[in-house]
């Protein structure tokens, strides 16, 4: 559920052309230690980011926001854990579109013997894809060479940072003059410490090449969070050491202490999100 947070009169900017059209269609397709995946699109460009979902799923997912894997025009990678690649070997074949991630990321992908049209870059770059830009940059996180994007069209920008370990300045400086965010807010600390996972895996997720902690999202959201945020997505929950009911009751109370009035949703592990659109 889409919930607007209480706060100050000011009225959130949700951009459209001219003429009325919307501008960008974002919608999280998953979320979760389980699966990754996140589609951006215009009416004339279309992208997913990451492609932990098998095929089936992914199509299935597409189709109920009115998308198919046909019209993809491309895959972006963030990192090579599995939640988030697990499907991209056979979703490359199936679309035949190009595939962009770092050198190194796709250095340490499994392939399967599945020919890729992979398109590397360096960390921190730009390019663009029909009618977006995208921007990558570096993340604290135990991968080879984690990125985050930023992909704008027509001046509306959305920013899809989750897998990290704390938020440095340079992310920060990055997710300035961001309209919708898809943020991560993994699990919460006492839950982890008590919960089933070896210390060894505990002690990682909790350090500074982990995952981000409800009480890190709420301090980036109340301290460091652009006000030009209207669209504000929590995800990548922990199935096992978070409940949505927590990160919605921190998100409120975070947004309340700004004052900010926007869009907030909970992207629950399992489910899409709703289409936001722009």
């Amino acid at each position: 559920m889409v919930r607007t947070a209480p706060a100050n009169p000011a009225t959130p900017r949700y951009p459209e052309t001219s003429g009325g059209e919307r501008i960008l269609k974002f919608c999280v397709l998953a979320s979760s230690s389980s699966g990754n995946c996140t589609f951006i699109g215009t009416d004339s460009t279309r992208v997913l980011i990451d492609a932990g979902l098998s095929k089936r799923e992914t199509q299935t997912r597409l189709q109920a926001i009115g998308e198919s894997l046909e019209t993809i025009d491309a895959i972006l990678v963030t990192h090579e854990h599995s939640d988030h690649v697990a499907g991209l070997p056979v979703l490359s074949r199936a679309t035949k579109k190009p595939i962009f991630c770092t050198e190194q990321t796709a250095s340490v992908i499994d392939w399967n013997n599945v020919p890729s049209k992979v398109i590397s870059f360096q960390a921190g770059t730009g390019f663009a894809i029909g009618d977006l830009e995208i921007g990558s940059f570096t993340i604290p996180h135990d991968a080879i060479d984690p990125v985050a994007y930023t992909v704008t069209a027509q001046g509306v920008r959305a920013a899809v940072v989750t897998d990290l370990g704390y938020v440095p300045d340079s992310v920060k400086m990055h997710l300035r003059g961001v309209d919708l965010l898809l943020f991560e807010s993994n699990h919460n600390l006492e839950m982890l410490k008590a919960g089933p996972y070896p210390w060894s895996i505990k002690q990682r997720i909790m350090g500074r090449r982990g995952h981000l902690s409800n009480d890190a999202a709420f301090d980036f959201i109340t301290t460091d969070m652009d006000s030009t945020v209207s669209t504000l997505i929590l995800g990548h929950l922990s199935e096992n050491t978070n409940y949505p009911s927590l990160v919605e009751q921190m998100a409120g109370q975070a947004l309340e202490a700004r004052g900010l009035r926007l869009r907030a949703h909970i992207a629950e592990p399992g489910r899409q999100s709703p289409v936001f659109t722009y």
